[in-house]
């Protein structure tokens, strides 16, 4: 392992809210003196190390610990102090090690935050950034160390170096883990997975309510919340983190990020159901939230633009990513920046976008966002997910890669969804890319006119588990004769956690039409759409996809959320193969 010197040591000061340290130890570094200062004294003792106190109940870590961002040279370790056990004087350490012994052989690093570096602006959460320290390809294993009581141990793994051959690579993907609304056991069937290399999320990792009857099912009587703010719906910072205290206390969420590194991006539900960025007020818009539709809060433009930089703090502090959050920004733009790109080797690269940031209003009126007939607006050019710079960087990236599979991080369907009802053909929904028509092309066209190919986007949102080709035109559906090998792409669309299924939220919403329920069945949607080779939203689970130079598999889980179990009934319900230089995907038809 090349380490850097001790120069560099003393250099890893923090960038927003990751938490300065130094490395007392770290093999093979180029000056192999530690760093030392005068207020710092709790480098680790081998030989004490046994008789450290383990965080029984979790009553110092009380979030157990997580690792994140993964490089081909370190990730980003993550882990909480407990309000009541928070010591103003106390320095934390680490330990980060080859095997789970943390024997004085097996340890590559051990590093210390000085106890005023430990802050409860940041309330009280560590990131520890080891990019640069660490050999590529590699599993580690980490602790940490905090008023003589030792966290659970933690397995993190970094990426193939950039130029590696790799032959194999197989993420689990994730959405939409409404905690108010389901168990977790999906989640400890991921844990206990040794074939997954990294957890990719895509959003919705908390749900901003927490007894909307428009959203939640309420059966799950242990897992209701009481917010801070007394609403039933974020309203402000100590609102949002309550909610990820919550889902990050959930024994299954803490035992799968204690296993695997995750890649997480957001979607609306980490601020405000359907979201988007009204450039014309220059605020939030949060169409469905008391700001917006309480007359008691005046519609204060203020109290939007706050809302959201909340929401983007609380992200920053309790997701495991290497971002830097300003906390002088007055804009949310200026505030954290999300979208990034993780490469494996030559193998794959992964671009995790953020289509709820910088995106522009609904092109019909917010009233106007499901079941859409006539919407002209869904296709006019300033309809925008990305933003200008989100959408140049994309390019940027798509364009230079070198990875045989280039994979997109995304939140709402991409393709087209079409539904029936009395011989009318309505969008679904124009909160997805329906609504965003002439970006979704100009993504399409920057495919196919530069040759990009082994494009696959990954998506959640939909609580819907679907396997779809994804062309340059929509004009096919009713039409028997369309050329199935014009798709540059294919779209694969994770079932949610313990969100609502389709039907269910649906109906939830008041929506019992039988026409629209019947518009949303498996047949219905594939006779109408037949670029749509899957669709269910009919259970909850999650996906796999698998990636190798011969092609990239993807299966479907369902998982029952009913039971907090970690033994939960778990069935694979599909399994869809796309190989390089074939444009269709392949049924894995041996299981039906």
């Amino acid at each position: 392992m090349k380490s850097p010197g001790r120069r560099k040591f003393l250099g890893y000061m923090a960038a927003g809210l990751t938490t300065p340290f130094l490395l007392s130890s770290c093999k093979d570094a180029e000056d192999s003196s530690p760093p030392t200062i005068s207020d710092v004294t709790d480098t680790i003792d081998m030989d004490a190390v046994k008789d450290l106190m383990p965080d029984e109940g979790n009553q110092v870590f009380d979030l157990s610990v997580a690792s994140g961002d993964p490089t081909p040279t370190g990730v980003m370790l993550w882990t909480h102090i407990a309000l009541l056990a928070y010591r103003p004087f106390t320095n934390l350490t680490f330990q980060v090690a080859r095997d789970d012994s943390f024997s004085a052989e097996s340890v590559v690093l051990d590093g210390i935050v000085n106890y005023q570096d430990i802050k409860l602006s940041n309330d009280r959460t560590i990131h520890i950034d080891l990019d640069g320290l660490l050999e590529s390809n590699c599993y580690y294993y980490y602790r940490f160390v905090y008023n003589n009581t030792v966290s659970n141990t933690g397995r993190c793994r970094t990426t193939p170096a950039e130029d590696a051959s790799v032959s194999s690579l197989k993420m689990a993907v994730l959405s939409c883990q409404d905690y108010t609304n389901g168990y977790y056991g999906a989640l400890n069937y991921i844990a206990e997975d040794e074939s997954i290399d990294y957890v990719v999320h895509l959003g919705d990792f908390i749900y901003e309510s927490v007894g909307d009857p428009s959203l939640e099912n309420l059966p799950f009587n242990d897992r209701l919340l009481t917010l801070p703010g007394g609403l039933f719906i974020a309203k402000g910072l100590e609102d949002y983190r309550a909610l990820y205290k919550a889902v990050r206390s959930d024994p299954f969420m803490q035992k799968a990020m204690e296993k695997h590194t995750w890649i997480i991006t957001s979607d609306d539900h980490e601020t405000a159901d359907d979201c988007y960025w009204d450039y014309e007020l220059d605020t939030l818009g949060a169409p469905n939230h008391p700001f917006t539709t309480d007359p008691m809060y005046g519609n204060d433009l203020s109290l939007l633009t706050k809302l959201k930089l909340d929401s983007q703090r609380a992200w920053a502090e309790y997701i495991p990513a290497r971002v830097s959050f300003d906390f002088n920004a007055q804009h949310p733009h200026q505030a954290l920046t999300i979208y990034r790109d993780f490469t494996f080797g030559n193998l794959v690269q992964i671009f995790m976008t953020d289509t709820r940031t910088y995106r522009t209003p609904h092109p019909c009126g917010e009233e106007n966002r499901f079941a859409v007939k006539d919407c002209e607006g869904a296709a006019f050019e300033t309809q925008s997910m990305y933003g200008s710079d989100q959408r140049d960087w994309l390019a940027e990236r798509v364009l230079s890669s070198s990875s045989q599979w280039k994979v997109l991080g995304n939140q709402t369907f991409m393709g087209a969804m079409d539904i029936d009802i009395n011989e009318k053909e309505l969008l679904f929904s124009v909160d997805a890319w329906d609504g965003y028509k002439a970006e979704r092309r100009w993504l399409m066209d920057l495919l196919i006119n530069n040759n990009v190919e082994n494009f696959v986007v990954l998506t959640g949102d939909f609580h819907s588990a679907i396997a779809s080709q994804l062309l340059d035109e929509y004009r096919f559906r009713l039409n028997p004769y369309y050329n199935e090998t014009t798709s540059p792409a294919v779209e694969f669309m994770t079932p949610a956690i313990t969100s609502s299924n389709l039907k269910e939220e649906l109906s939830l919403k008041g929506e019992k039409s039988t026409e629209l329920v019947a518009a949303l069945s498996n047949a219905a949607i594939k006779k109408t759409n037949q670029h749509i080779r899957y669709f269910s939203s009919s259970y909850n689970g999650y996906s796999t996809i698998e990636f190798t130079p011969d092609h990239c598999e993807w299966t479907a889980y369902s998982v029952d959320k009913s039971v907090n179990s970690e033994s939960a009934a778990r069935k694979i319900e599909a399994i869809f193969k796309k190989h390089p230089g074939d444009a269709m995907l392949k049924r894995k038809l041996n299981l039906f």
